[in-house]
């Protein structure tokens, strides 16, 4: 379910939302890696709570595409090239964007409401995490006819709320509250009327 075998330019008009997310996020990691303009464009997007509190209300939403280095991008990246296209597939590109800038949202509004003033962040790992959350939706739909997906999804969550514990330096409010986002969203989103609506919609014969 989750092995890519496309090229490039078929990946890229297959999910183009997903594509575009990665190019934003590659390209704007790539900015700041110039020196002085990179630093200055960091200071200027990423979470800090005190200057949000201050009405610099765009860094809440601005930290879902700044990353700490290399390695951070690298894994939030594979995570979206891997686990979006399935999602951008089955709920549509409207309602995958949906999840993902909502689910990174909460997740830098939780930060700002639960977290000291001097608490700093920045990743698309809310975001990311509002994936794995609607996944767990449609799990919850499925798990009576689908136990083959139960068997991925699952583990795959459960592995990633242990590692959000366990690595150093991690937004643990931005990360459960990306996935249980992604999940509300989800449950609406992949309710069986619903889709059921949506498919008698896109072969309705005119």
């Amino acid at each position: 379910m989750f092995v890519r075998r496309e090229n490039l330019k078929q990946y890229i008009k297959l999910y183009p939302i997903v594509s575009t997310l990665l190019a934003l996020n590659i390209l704007i990691f790539l900015l700041t890696c110039i020196p002085v303009v990179g630093v200055h464009l960091r200071n200027l997007g990423i979470g800090f709570n005190l200057l949000i509190s201050e009405g610099e209300y765009w860094r809440l939403i601005t930290p879902m595409f700044l990353h700490a280095d290399f390695t951070h991008l690298l894994f939030n990246m594979f995570s979206l090239y891997l686990f979006g296209p399935e999602l951008e597939q089955l709920a549509g590109k409207a309602r995958f964007l949906t999840i993902y800038l909502l689910a990174g949202l909460v997740g830098n509004v939780a930060t700002y409401l639960l977290l000291d003033w001097r608490y700093q962040s920045l990743g698309a790992s809310g975001a990311i995490y509002g994936i794995l959350g609607a996944f767990g939706a449609l799990v919850y739909y499925t798990r009576n006819f689908m136990p083959q997906l139960k068997q991925i999804i699952l583990p795959m969550i459960v592995i990633g709320v242990v590692m959000t514990f366990l690595q150093p330096n991690i937004n643990v409010t931005a990360h459960l509250s990306g996935l249980i986002t992604g999940f509300i969203i989800g449950m609406i989103y992949f309710h069986p009327k619903r889709i059921a609506a949506w498919k008698k919609k896109k072969f309705k014969i005119v």
